[in-house]
């Protein structure tokens, strides 16, 4: 690929951003990886967000929806994720608030189920165990991953 203008960059990046949603950080990765200067970037990144193609909110309310929904994932691993792509945590915890509790221990009530029936043990105590370490690789909290083990077993 031949070397790009900060000119071609932003149309790049702007068609980019209008296929899918995407973070600050998605784009400075794509930028860099164009060999655009630090400069440059900033000055993208600022012209972007500026004209809506990138919104940092927008992107962590769908983020946050799709991994709950599709990935079955729990609260601290999509906020482990969207961290991991430098979101502040003010837009994290008020795009996880979108997640209705209900809905979300109904959700991980149906993986413990899904999963009890695929689980062998030699007692209760083992079975609890795997089941849990299941619940917090997904990311659901301790509490609430005992609690809904307790309303299966």
């Amino acid at each position: 690929m031949q070397k790009m203008n900060p000119k071609q960059a932003l149309l790049r990046a702007e068609n980019l951003c209008s296929q899918q949603e995407k973070c600050r950080q998605d784009i400075r990765e794509k930028l860099a990886k164009w060999e655009i200067g630090e400069k440059d970037i900033e000055k993208i990144l600022h012209k972007l967000e500026a004209e809506k193609f990138i919104d940092e909110s927008r992107y962590a309310e769908f983020f946050v929806r799709d991994k709950f929904r599709f990935n079955k994932w729990g609260k601290i691993k999509i906020s482990f994720a969207l961290k991991q792509k430098k979101i502040p945590d003010h837009i994290i915890r008020s795009a996880l608030e979108s997640i209705p509790e209900e809905e979300y221990l109904e959700t991980l009530t149906e993986e413990l189920q899904k999963k009890r029936k695929s689980i062998r043990g030699k007692n209760a105590w083992e079975i609890r165990n795997k089941l849990t370490r299941f619940a917090q690789q997904r990311g659901f909290e301790f509490g609430l991953i005992q609690s809904a083990i307790d309303s299966i077993i």
